[in-house]
């Protein structure tokens, strides 16, 4: 049986689209509650420069996040811009698409990631990410456990990163892709009133952090891509 085209579905869009050029590159993310841009400037061994854009961000700390990924990466080599690296300090998507940028600064052409998640139907929603338009996984979920593929079923999305690890090349950036893009999912489903308070939510991000928590407050435009409209990313088409 043929799975169900998730574009059809209402539920979760983000993407995540990576231009590489000389002496630099960058990595641009829109989703329901985001919209960011980070640029890395590097000389080819070592970053010179990290700039970054909130376009849409949650919370009215997380502009201050862009100084902290400036901070963080700036003179490193591209080698080390790594998810190791202080990202609980940082703002995670900022970090995410510095990570991003640094893997693909090499590159000759552009890469387009779109990551999907349908919104569940009595427990069940199927989550899906395309690479330049061609599907390299699609994960089904039963009440927060994967039934498929074999290789996942049993797991939860928080379990998948020994699985992950497994993988090789743009099928694991691929994966950990859909694995962040399916958790950042689940806030459709909460209510706003649970998400309004950074105080208690745990200290996993620049705007969690116990300093800035208590005084964060809810902002931002919500867009729900799935009903139509435009699509995540369309407003920077015009510069391409």
């Amino acid at each position: 049986m043929t799975a169900l085209s998730l574009d059809a579905l209402p539920g979760y869009r983000r993407r995540i689209r990576i231009e590489p050029g000389a002496g630099m590159v960058r990595a641009l993310l829109e989703d329901d509650i985001h919209c960011m841009v980070v640029t890395l400037r590097h000389d080819g061994q070592t970053v010179l420069g990290v700039e970054a854009e909130m376009v849409r961000a949650p919370w009215t700390t997380c502009p201050g996040a862009k100084a902290q990924l400036a901070t963080t990466f700036t003179g490193q080599p591209l080698a080390e811009v790594t998810a190791r690296r202080e990202k609980k300090a940082n703002c995670t998507h900022l970090h995410d698409l510095a990570v991003l940028a640094a893997a693909h600064a090499d590159d000759a052409a552009p890469t387009l990631y779109e990551v999907l998640a349908s919104d569940p139907v009595q427990g069940a929603r199927s989550l899906e990410v395309r690479r330049d338009g061609h599907v390299l996984h699609r994960w089904e979920e039963q009440d927060g456990v994967l039934t498929a593929p074999p290789a996942v079923a049993g797991q939860s999305l928080l379990t998948l990163r020994d699985w992950i690890a497994t993988l090789s090349g743009g099928e694991q950036e691929a994966a950990r892709l859909l694995q962040w893009g399916g958790l950042v999912a689940h806030g459709r489903t909460i209510p706003d009133e649970v998400q309004n308070y950074a105080a208690n939510m745990p200290a996993n991000c620049y705007s969690f952090q116990p300093e800035r928590a208590a005084h964060a407050l809810r902002v931002g435009e919500k867009i729900d891509f799935s009903a139509g409209g435009r699509d995540p990313l369309e407003r920077f088409d015009t510069e391409r």
